[in-house]
């Protein structure tokens, strides 16, 4: 398949043949089938393996590949395009030159190519940080996008504390805890002390802090079941999904989405985890793999599996990718992450002329789903196993959202005339 791949971006033998004899001859091949399983259209790809070929000229001329090779040689590859004379390629400028050589590095980093001999280095902070995440999949089955809100913390701690662990103490720790809360709101800082825990409780398990440390995280002020949860009204709701355009691939692939997040009460993140094999059509059945890798089987009902039946026989576009929903756009591909589905839902509700009442849509139509079903009757046992809770606890905030309820069980104010 890669000796025929060039073959399918161009129509000139003298040029594939050009491009199969430089420097880089098998990377370009490999990359051109690369971009070929991500979908895309002959034209972007053509340009982007242009790009690639300008970037490894250039990099082999100015002795690049024999370094790591990073952003900022990126930058200045940016900056050799503004005043180019390489033969050949001309020196016209414009910032989307550099997405084809950064598909292309992104390319050669995950085959464990080089230009020449990519190198790239990795300090010791890195090293601790790959192996805690390592030991928080093992351990605890933690998903890799909370992985990555516990790195952003993490990253401020090791820049203070240098490469030895060993160096955190109490004071250190309640400090850190205390600037970040300064600078960030309530949730931001929540992350960092979760954040810090567990890396500490990595830590202790190692034997690289004293087991007492783990004690010195201070606990962030906040009174849970304070607030109330943001929803939509049930005609909004419908409005919303009604918004999607049922005759276009997108309309398809966007009213699946909403609709399983509006009456499965689905997270965003379920949304980006679901494979094509966690549907069993014969059982009407949907596997979810949520926090802590947990799998719960939801009931599909005939809606929304017809939602995702149109999509995926006309609005889905060829991928090898196993993700159910990806990308309108090559390269076709799953979601990078949750904030994606909150963006589907957003141009919905902007399209709607609905108002989202807090931040996160995506999680605002799970918390509609819940109020609905609160509204109907559902227990909060049956809201808790739809919504996948660990425990009703969690779930008891929705009790307060059923108004006419509370007013049947609300007590007088002693001393006041009744109403």
């Amino acid at each position: 398949m890669e000796d025929v791949m060039l073959a399918i971006w161009f129509d000139s033998p003298l040029r594939i043949q050009a491009l199969r004899d430089g420097p880089s001859g098998p990377q370009i091949e490999g990359f051109a089938q690369e971009l070929y399983r991500a979908g895309y259209a002959r034209i972007t790809a053509r340009r982007h393996i242009r790009e690639a070929e300008h970037f490894v000229y250039w990099s082999n001329k100015e002795g690049v590949g024999e370094g790591p090779v990073d952003e900022q040689v990126i930058q200045r590859f940016g900056r050799h395009l503004s005043r180019c004379r390489c033969p050949g390629y001309g020196h016209t400028y414009r910032v989307d030159l550099l997405r084809g050589a950064r598909l292309f590095l992104g390319f050669l980093r995950g085959e464990g190519l080089s230009v020449a001999r990519l190198a790239e280095t990795q300090t010791h902070d890195c090293v601790l940080l790959a192996a805690f995440c390592q030991w928080m999949r093992q351990q605890r089955g933690t998903a890799d996008s909370t992985l990555y809100n516990y790195k952003r913390s993490l990253r401020d701690l090791l820049a203070r504390v240098g490469e030895d662990p060993g160096r955190l103490d109490a004071q250190c720790v309640r400090q850190f805890v205390l600037e970040t809360s300064q600078k960030c709101g309530w949730a931001a800082t929540k992350n960092c002390t979760t954040a810090l825990r567990m890396f500490l409780r990595f830590l202790i398990a190692e034997g690289r802090c004293p087991a007492e440390l783990g004690a010195a995280v201070p606990t962030v002020a906040h009174w849970r079941l304070s607030s109330l949860p943001r929803y939509l009204q049930s005609e909004e709701v419908e409005r919303v999904i009604a918004s999607c355009d049922p005759t276009s691939a997108v309309g398809k692939r966007d009213r699946a989405i909403l609709l399983l997040l509006a009456r499965l009460g689905l997270r965003a993140g379920d949304i980006v985890q679901l494979r094509l094999g966690d549907i069993d059509w014969k059982g009407a059945w949907l596997s979810v793999t949520g926090k802590s890798r947990r799998e719960t089987r939801l009931p599909l009902t005939q809606e929304v599996g017809q939602a995702v039946v149109d999509y995926l026989q006309d609005g889905r576009p060829r991928t090898d990718s196993d993700a159910l929903f990806v990308r309108a756009r090559a390269p076709f591909r799953a979601f990078a992450n949750h904030c994606a589905v909150s963006v589907i839902v957003e141009r919905a509700m902007l399209r709607s002329g609905v108002k989202c009442p807090s931040r996160g849509a995506a999680h605002v139509l799970r918390h509609s789903a819940a109020s609905s079903m609160l509204r109907h009757g559902a227990s909060l046992q049956d809201i808790a196993a739809v919504l996948r809770h660990r425990s009703i606890d969690t779930t008891q905030i929705y009790a307060k959202v059923d108004v006419t309820m509370l007013g049947q069980i609300a007590q007088p104010w002693p001393g006041a005339r009744p109403c």
